[in-house]
């Protein structure tokens, strides 16, 4: 486990530590990518090389590296932006060699403490990256939103074509995390089999993690298949958040041995998301701190369909009722349908992401949630938020 701590080297300080990039030709590069191993560090977990292969077959390709990282209780992107802004670019250049693009992007959301470090690395590279400065709204990060940003100006998710197909300029368009496209400039200098000593066997290398525990938030690396009862201590935790705000509330008893990998994130109903991790102390009430979360959500939904206008505020108020009072027991039929009926009915998977976080907390706060019904707000609904 390593703490990121360093500060961003320069150009030549890069090169001396990394080397310059080998030249390896598309086939090679496709080639080494599929044997590492990788998956996208953005979210879903994609495999990299069936990625970079479907975007490959197209023609004039672009490639959009997502630094936006619009999940408020994240910071990894951030950190690796601000601290090694060249292995991100050189990963840039990698993904550009491997699907044949003849144009590259770098979003960053506006007003990020990396666009100093970024700007710079920039400066010291030929022109070719095109930096966009990306609203800062939650929904401005997803990979149409952003493709929607740079072709019309306007940051807002759309639907129907994939980026994969038709995304800026209407080509052919690769998007990636930023911590994945680092991870492609490592494999392409030293190797996939390198890669691959470390980290589960089926899932290989390191993931970025931000990591809140007791008021303390912090960046960490570490191998996958981690267990999250070895990133902190559980022993005074009542559940845990991973994933971030699109992700789910697991009992901290549950959580001790669960390993940080998507396939076992998956069995126990969760996933890595955005890489966060948050701790829920005892005393917390872990309905009033969703209630807060489902408020901000439906603060930022795109406000173009009928589940985001309508759905999500009226899910946050009825959950607000239930932490906080007054409630009337007759609401919750009412919060079971709207849940029902706004998952999987949204423009895009803002919707779906926040019934995930409510269901999950139904599940790991039942407890609460009877005793809320029956009794009225407990005493931990007035603690200070441990969520940012």
């Amino acid at each position: 486990m390593r703490l990121l701590t360093d500060t961003g080297p320069s150009l030549r300080e890069h090169l001396e530590q990394h080397g310059p990039l080998p030249t390896l030709d598309q086939g090679r590069l496709l080639e080494q990518v599929d044997r590492s191993g990788l998956r996208g560090r953005g979210g879903a977990g994609f495999p990299t090389g069936r990625k970079l292969r479907t975007v490959s077959a197209g023609r004039r390709t672009v490639v959009l590296a997502n630094g936006c990282e619009g999940e408020p209780a994240a910071d990894k992107d951030v950190a690796l932006l601000s601290r090694h802004p060249h292995l991100v670019l050189d990963g840039i250049a990698v993904a550009a060699r491997a699907v044949g693009a003849v144009e590259t992007h770098l979003a960053v959301r506006a007003g990020s403490a990396a666009l100093p470090a970024v700007r710079r690395a920039l400066g010291e590279r030929p022109q070719g990256v095109v930096l966009h400065e990306v609203p800062d709204r939650y929904v401005a990060s997803e990979e149409t939103a952003l493709v929607n940003f740079v072709n019309t100006g306007v940051a807002l998710p759309t639907f129907g074509t994939r980026p994969f197909e038709q995304g800026i300029g209407r080509r052919p368009t690769l998007v990636n995390n930023v911590e994945t496209l680092a991870n492609l400039a490592l494999i392409a200098r030293h190797g996939p089999e390198w890669f691959r000593a470390l980290g589960d066997p089926d899932e290989p290398g390191t993931l970025l993690l931000t990591v809140t525990h007791e008021g303390v938030r912090r960046v960490l690396e570490v191998p996958t298949g981690t267990a999250l009862g070895g990133l902190v201590s559980l022993e005074h935790v009542r559940a845990i958040l991973v994933g971030g705000y699109f992700g789910t509330w697991i009992p901290a008893d549950q959580a001790q041995g669960l390993a940080l990998t998507h396939r076992d994130l998956r069995a126990a109903s969760g996933a890595l998301g955005a890489g966060v991790v948050i701790t829920l102390p005892p005393g917390v009430c872990g309905l009033a701190e969703t209630a807060r979360i489902a408020h901000y959500l439906a603060g930022q939904n795109a406000g173009q369909c009928g589940p985001c206008i309508n759905g999500l505020p009226a899910i946050a108020d009825a959950l607000h009722r239930l932490a906080h009072g007054p409630w009337d027991d007759a609401m919750m039929p009412r919060l079971d349908r709207w849940l029902g009926i706004v998952a999987g009915r949204g423009a895009c998977r803002h919707p779906d992401g926040a019934v995930q976080l409510v269901r999950s907390a139904f599940i790991t706060f039942a407890p609460d949630v009877a005793r809320h019904r029956t009794h009225g707000p407990c005493s931990g609904h007035k603690r200070p938020s441990v969520l940012p």
